[in-house]
C-alpha cells in the first residue's frame, strides 16, 4: 500500500481540504497527516514525508529542489492549489517526481467577492460598520451607483470573464485588458492597459502573477487612474506596487482600494496597507467556500488514484520527466 504524506496543518486541513476528501485519500493508501500545527519548512517536510510514495501540498508548502533530492521514495508532489510558484519543477523533473496542480474551483467566488468589494468601497459599507460599532453616528454620505460605472478588469482569464458576465447583468459598461486574449463578445471594449486605467470607475486585477507582471500597477499607472477611482486587487499582492499604492492612498490621488491578497506571508494583505482608511481588506478568504475548497481537494485524490496506478493525472506539469511514476504502476 502506497504512504502517501498530506501536508495541511490543524485549522488549514479543515478549511482547506476537508474530511470528505481526507476520507477518500485514506481510501487509497496510508495517510500521514502533519500535526504540528502550522506550515512545515522544507527540512521538517523532508523528516515527516520520508518513505512517502506521494505529497499532497497545501499552497503554503514549499517544494524546493533539496525536497525532491532528499525523498527518493516519492514519486508525486500533488499541489492542492493553482499556485505552483514555490515548486521547483524543473528539481522535480530532474529527479523523475511528477508535479500536479488543481484546477480553478473559485471562479464564481472570487468574482463575487470582487462584486461585494466594488459594493463597499461605492457605498462606505464598512465605514459605517466601523462606526456603528464603537457607538458613533456615521454620517451619511453621497455614494456611487454601480450602473452605469466602468468596470476595468485587468486579465481576462476565468475569473474576469465570470466577472465580466457579472458586471453586464448589473448594468456596468465594461473593458478589458489583456494582451494574451482577443475579447470577442461585441458588449465589452478591449483596450491597453493605460486606457483602461484612465477610463475606468472600478479596476480589477485578475491577471496572472509572473515576472512579467511583477509590480504591474506601479507609480505612474496610479497616476493615470481618476482620482474618483477605485482598484481591487484579487489575484496576487506581487502585482501591485504596495509603496506607490500606499501613498496615492494617503494622498488621495486614488478613491480607495480593496484587497483580498498582498505580500505579507501566504499572500496577504499588507497590514500596512489594510490599516488604511480607505482601504477594504480581507484575509485571502476568495476562494474560501465549500464549493471551492471541495473542487480543488477532491481533484487531488483523483489525481493520487491515478498516480498510484503509475499514470499522470490531468493538471500534471511535467508528465514526460515524471520517470518514478513507473515503480508505482
Amino acid at each position: 500500500m502506497a504512504t502517501i504524506f498530506l501536508s495541511h496543518a490543524g485549522q488549514m486541513r479543515r478549511d482547506y481540504y476537508g474530511e470528505e476528501a481526507l476520507g477518500r485519500l485514506r481510501r487509497l493508501g496510508e495517510v500521514r497527516l502533519n500535526e504540528t500545527g502550522q506550515a512545515l519548512t522544507p527540512d521538517r517536510l523532508i523528516d515527516l514525508a520520508a518513505g512517502c510514495e506521494v505529497i499532497v501540498s497545501d499552497r503554503m508548502t514549499e517544494g524546493p529542489a533539496v525536497v525532491f533530492e532528499r525523498l527518493p521514495d516519492l514519486a508525486a508532489f500533488v499541489r492542492c492549489a493553482v499556485d505552483i510558484r514555490n515548486v521547483d519543477v524543473g528539481a522535480a523533473s530532474a529527479n523523475g517526481v511528477l508535479v500536479t496542480r488543481a484546477s480553478p474551483g473559485f471562479i464564481d467566488s472570487v468574482a463575487e467577492l470582487a462584486i461585494g468589494m466594488m459594493v463597499d468601497l461605492a457605498r462606505g459599507i464598512s465605514d459605517a460598520t466601523l462606526a456603528y460599532r464603537v457607538g458613533a453616528q456615521p454620517a451619511p454620505r453621497m455614494g456611487r451607483q454601480l450602473r452605469g460605472s466602468t468596470l476595468g478588469i485587468i486579465g481576462y482569464g476565468h475569473i474576469g470573464t465570470r466577472l465580466a458576465q457579472l458586471g453586464q447583468a448589473l448594468g456596468m459598461r465594461l473593458m478589458v485588458s489583456d494582451p494574451y486574449v482577443r475579447v470577442v463578445e461585441h458588449e465589452i471594449r478591449q483596450a491597453d492597459l493605460g486606457t483602461l486605467l484612465v477610463e475606468a470607475d472600478f479596476v480589477v486585477v485578475l491577471a496572472v502573477a509572473t515576472e512579467e507582471t511583477e509590480k504591474l500597477i506601479g507609480a505612474e499607472e496610479l497616476g493615470w487612474m481618476k482620482p474618483t477611482a477605485c482598484l481591487i486587487n484579487v489575484s496576487r499582492g506581487n502585482l501591485i506596487d504596495e509603496a506607490a499604492l500606499a501613498a496615492a492612498l494617503r494622498e488621495g490621488r486614488i478613491a480607495g482600494c480593496a484587497m483580498d491578497v498582498g505580500r505579507a506571508p501566504d499572500q496577504m494583505p499588507s497590514p500596512e496597507l489594510a490599516r488604511l482608511p480607505n482601504v477594504v481588506a480581507t484575509p485571502h478568504v476568495g476562494g474560501l467556500v465549500p464549493e471551492a475548497i471541495a473542487h480543488q481537494a477532491l481533484e487531488t485524490t483523483r489525481q493520487v488514484e491515478e498516480i498510484l496506478k503509475g499514470r499522470a493525472p490531468p493538471g500534471a506539469v511535467n508528465p514526460e520527466h515524471a520517470a518514478r511514476l513507473g515503480r508505482l504502476a
